[in-house]
């Protein structure tokens, strides 16, 4: 998969949460057993997320992709310190949306990361 596939792939999803997040935030939070305020919080990170991955994907910068890697990594920190914070009150549902995503993410950042390298690359090579 090449960067720019990822990265619209990667927006697609942050879209996904936002619409989710914010769309259904008392649902989500029921079904997951998180508080809504943490749904809400993750949707609105999504907003400007989606927004940089989609740019990146057609006009990339090694600095930006340095803070979408960064910023994706970050986000699966948090995720990890959420499904532990909120462990013992989250539905199986829950776990499984939370851990799912987190490799998502994971797997984003790090296929980022391979097309920044690429992309130093073949600016060296230009």
């Amino acid at each position: 998969m090449n960067l720019r596939t990822t990265l619209l792939l990667d927006a697609a999803s942050a879209a996904l949460f936002v619409l989710l997040c914010l769309g259904a935030t008392g649902t989500l939070a029921a079904m997951t057993g998180l508080p809504a305020t943490v749904v809400a919080i993750a949707g609105w990170i999504c907003v400007p997320s989606a927004l940089l991955f989609l740019w990146q994907a057609f006009s990339p910068s090694r600095p930006l992709l340095a803070a979408v890697v960064a910023g994706n990594a970050a986000w699966v920190l948090a995720s990890i310190g959420v499904w532990i914070a909120y462990f013992s009150q989250l539905t199986p549902l829950g776990h499984a949306v939370l851990i799912g995503q987190a490799c998502a993410v994971e797997f984003f950042a790090f296929m980022e990361w391979r097309g920044a390298k690429a992309l130093r690359r073949e600016q060296l090579a230009s």
